[in-house]
């Protein structure tokens, strides 16, 4: 095999190995649960990303290919219209059968048929694998996310991984303030779909065109869980001058007056996390908290939240390999760390910009174009990773985006201010 099929070989094995990693605690009850319709069960997860290449690159790349199982693409396709009709989302946990130990089972038998290919596939085949592993590093996060999710709801709390012995650490300063870029710059990647990881990017990270930019400064951390403490004391969440129309009806309608997974106990705040319940930490990143309340935060401390266009223009220069990420080695439990001046990992932080086209963006053709151009509605864009993105996956175009009233994910907030 050359240098380029058998470093693509190398990077789709590590992928897969990870997400293996990531479910080994589990059992089959544990994998098949579904907690909530924006979750999927994590054996969905390990299947669904074994079809995307089962589907993609041996079905319509290898001739003679036979599919593992012809009835399981009507389980484990997500949204691809192109792909046709589909099991209902919601219903994802209602999947007794197949069994983990059979999505193990596809699992293997795609991987050996992958690697079997790699040396005789086209350009077009390889790209499609490296879209593949970057799917799938995105479904690992998801992966931790929804397993999170699920066990909070489980009264016994129960912890996935021990926690990580408690060091004690100093709560940042203030925050300070960073001037950013103004007049015009250049946002976006030239990337595009690639066996080759450093010029690998998704679609919707392009065209790189210009942006106007006025005076601004960032914070140089993001918002500390101490300091979403003195925002729920202060009356923050009662408070519908700091709200949007929209985020306070949320707030309202659902009763909303901490972050995800906080729970008071004895005049403590603490939080749930895959290590089980513990006391917030002061000094971490503030995480589990949605666009609304971001933005309203941001209100209440005299700022703003930044545009994607201003984030992007301050981390070009940052290396996106740094901070606190997932990574394939050691322990795998994500954990938001203290908070501090690196621009990727820990938490992805809100911006104020919404998840619409860049100038000149065309969806690519085929099933694979619905990939990210059909979302561009009705959702905020998200930068710099988090503590459960793979190490590797993310750079300073990178586009993450969620609705405004989810907070299931590693999400965070960094303040901006006009000058």
């Amino acid at each position: 095999m050359s240098a380029a099929p058998a470093a693509l070989a190398d990077r789709y094995a590590a992928v897969r190995a990870l997400s293996s990693a990531l479910v080994a605690p589990l059992s089959d009850a544990d994998a098949t649960i579904q907690s909530m319709d924006d979750a999927s069960p994590a054996k969905w997860h390990l299947a669904h990303t074994t079809w995307f290449f089962e589907t993609f690159v041996l079905r319509d790349h290898v001739a003679g290919y036979r599919l593992f199982d012809e009835r399981w693409p009507f389980l484990f396709n997500s949204y691809y219209e192109a792909e046709g009709q589909r099991h209902a989302r919601p219903r994802r946990g209602m999947l007794s059968r197949p069994t983990l130990d059979e999505v193990h089972a596809y699992r293997a038998a795609v991987d050996h048929a992958i690697f079997e290919a790699i040396p005789i596939l086209s350009p077009e085949a390889q790209a499609l694998i490296a879209l593949g592993c970057q799917h799938e590093q995105q479904h690992q996060e998801l992966l931790l996310t929804d397993m999170l999710h699920h066990f909070s709801v489980n009264p016994l709390a129960p912890a996935v991984w021990p926690a990580a012995a408690k060091v004690p650490v100093a709560v940042p300063g203030p925050i300070g303030w960073i001037q950013g870029a103004d007049g015009m710059v250049t946002i976006g990647s030239a990337g595009q779909p690639s066996p080759h990881p450093a010029d690998f990017a998704f679609d919707c990270e392009g065209p790189r065109h210009q942006a106007l930019l006025t005076p601004h400064a960032l914070a140089d951390r993001t918002v500390t869980n101490g300091e979403w403490a003195a925002f729920i004391a202060d009356g923050g969440y009662a408070d519908p001058r700091h709200w949007l129309s929209d985020g306070w009806a949320w707030v309202q309608a659902n009763r909303i007056g901490a972050p995800l997974y906080w729970q008071q106990i004895d005049g403590v705040w603490t939080r749930f996390g895959l290590d089980g319940r513990r006391p917030i930490d002061p000094a971490a990143p503030v995480t589990h908290v949605s666009f609304f309340e971001a933005d309203a935060y941001a209100g209440w401390a005299g700022a703003r939240l930044p545009t994607e266009f201003e984030w992007e223009a301050a981390a070009a220069g940052a290396d996106p390999r740094s901070g606190n990420q997932l990574d394939a080695a050691g322990p795998v439990e994500p954990r938001p760390s203290t908070s501090g001046p690196a621009w990727f990992g820990d938490v992805w932080e809100w911006t104020g910009s919404a998840y619409r086209p860049y100038p000149g963006f065309r969806a690519v053709e085929g099933a694979v174009g619905e990939y990210n151009g059909k979302f561009m509605s009705g959702q905020c864009v998200l930068r710099g990773g988090s503590c459960a993105t793979p190490r590797g996956h993310v750079r300073a175009s990178y586009r993450n985006f969620f609705y405004p009233h989810q907070r299931w994910q590693f999400t965070g907030v960094r303040l901006a201010k006009d000058l």
